[in-house]
């Protein structure tokens, strides 16, 4: 049985002057989160998101489980996982597409030295949902 999870956005007007905001359903944690061109497009703008950011802040939170999740299957479960996700929209020659998604982790783990972990972190990277859905849209 496939797991779902709801949210909703409505836009209001033209790409440009218009705006939109968005509700998180399943959780009910956001409601009415705005979104505008300028937060997509321009610049950071006050206190609005763009689905970017938030496609960042799933592929962190994913690949940090996974990684928690491979490293305690090794025997070895972290004290911490932090990442961080950078999500680059570009102007291509067929319209704005995300074109990479830069990770950065660092962890808390005892008993492995680098090389484990960084092998335990390309392990996660294979079977982290949100990175395999992400896979064909950039490179790391």
């Amino acid at each position: 049985m496939a797991i779902e999870r709801r949210a909703h956005a409505t836009w209001d007007g033209d790409l440009r002057s218009g705006s939109g905001r968005f509700d998180l359903e399943s959780s009910g944690t956001v409601h009415g989160q705005e979104m505008t061109f300028a937060s997509r497009f321009e610049d950071e703008a006050g206190g609005k998101t763009s689905p970017e950011e938030l496609i960042a802040a799933a592929e962190a939170t994913c690949f940090s489980m996974a990684l928690a999740n491979g490293l305690a299957q090794q025997g070895h479960a972290p004290t911490r996982i932090e990442t961080d996700a950078v999500c680059s929209l570009d102007q291509t020659d067929a319209g704005f597409r995300i074109t990479s998604m830069r990770l950065s982790t660092r962890g808390e783990v005892d008993g492995i030295d680098e090389d484990a972990f960084r092998a335990a972190a390309e392990e996660a990277k294979a079977g982290c949902p949100v990175s395999n859905a992400l896979a064909g849209s950039r490179s790391r």
